[in-house]
């Protein structure tokens, strides 16, 4: 038994660790699919009751529920699609020999590091239509104010603006990682072949950094799909329905109209989606580093 454990002592000392983060994955998610099944207001009178596949059916007639659909998918490609080119942009500026790179990155770490609400609330002063930072600084350009978060047509552009300033640091951060990492030879090849800035750029660093841009945008997808406190602190799905992802409307389900059926319906839907798409995009990432 001894030598058993002395040949597989990497094993002995992490499998708890394992089994015990592999069970309070599990175990909720089994939770979530079993009560998807039944009708239950979370009365300790009524237990739940068996419903089959009623709701997912009326999930997927519910116009709510498409709604939050499309909301989610429309805040996550626009953030995520802005914040990757600019963290690369910021990247390829912070990998030159500029004057403070170090406070530069240090800088870039406090938007990530500070609570999610709080974060929210600070913005939610920005936005304030009359003493608010954003509409001062549009009275000085000589442009009216806006109704930021109360206006159904700019609340979400204003919600995606929170999530791009606070999240490109990090795709700008992993990206400058890669950078640093790049071999030298492929550019001074370039450059005695007379390539240009931009044409190495387009050529060598691209193509070298997709495995790192893969991992950047699973990353921040799968962190954007979920978006919930950021939202929920600003607009709480307002004005209306206009901000109310499928987190939001997952939430009011479950804890304001107490359907906890359907609640777990649409969360198991969302976690199949989230679930694909990062199948799909370690997929792409693991063949944009084979063909390296």
């Amino acid at each position: 038994m001894t030598n058993w454990i002395d040949r597989n002592i990497k094993w002995v000392f992490t499998m708890p660790a394992v089994i015990f983060v592999g069970l309070m994955m599990v175990m909720p998610v089994g939770y979530t699919f079993w009560l998807s099944f039944h009708d239950w207001n979370m009365s300790n009178i009524t237990p739940p009751l068996w419903v089959a596949l009623q709701n997912y059916l009326e999930l997927f007639h519910d116009e709510l529920f498409l709604k939050s659909l499309k909301l989610m998918f429309y805040f996550t490609i626009v953030a995520v699609t802005v914040e990757t080119v600019l963290g690369v942009g910021l990247a390829v500026l912070m990998n030159q020999n500029i004057v403070g790179k170090g406070l530069v990155k240090t800088l870039f770490l406090l938007p990530m590091v500070a609570t999610p609400v709080a974060v929210g609330l600070i913005w939610v002063l920005i936005y304030e239509p009359n003493i608010g930072i954003a509409n001062v600084f549009l009275e000085k350009l000589g442009l009216p104010g806006q109704e930021w978060l109360t206006s159904q047509n700019l609340v979400m552009p204003s919600l995606i603006f929170i999530d791009v300033w606070e999240w490109t640091p990090m795709i700008a951060l992993i990206v400058l990682a890669g950078l640093v990492s790049l071999p030298k030879d492929p550019y001074e090849a370039a450059m005695i072949d007379g390539a240009n800035t931009w044409q190495s750029f387009q050529k060598i660093t691209l193509p070298l950094l997709k495995p790192t841009l893969y991992s950047a945008v699973l990353l921040r997808m799968i962190d954007a799909l979920k978006t919930f406190d950021i939202i929920y602190a600003t607009t709480q799905g307002g004005p209306g329905t206009s901000s109310q992802t499928i987190n939001i409307y997952g939430y009011v389900l479950g804890f304001q109209y107490f359907k906890i059926g359907q609640a777990s319906a649409l969360l198991m839907v969302f976690f199949i989606i989230v679930l694909s798409i990062s199948i799909f995009t370690i997929l792409l990432r693991n063949r944009a580093g084979v063909n390296l």
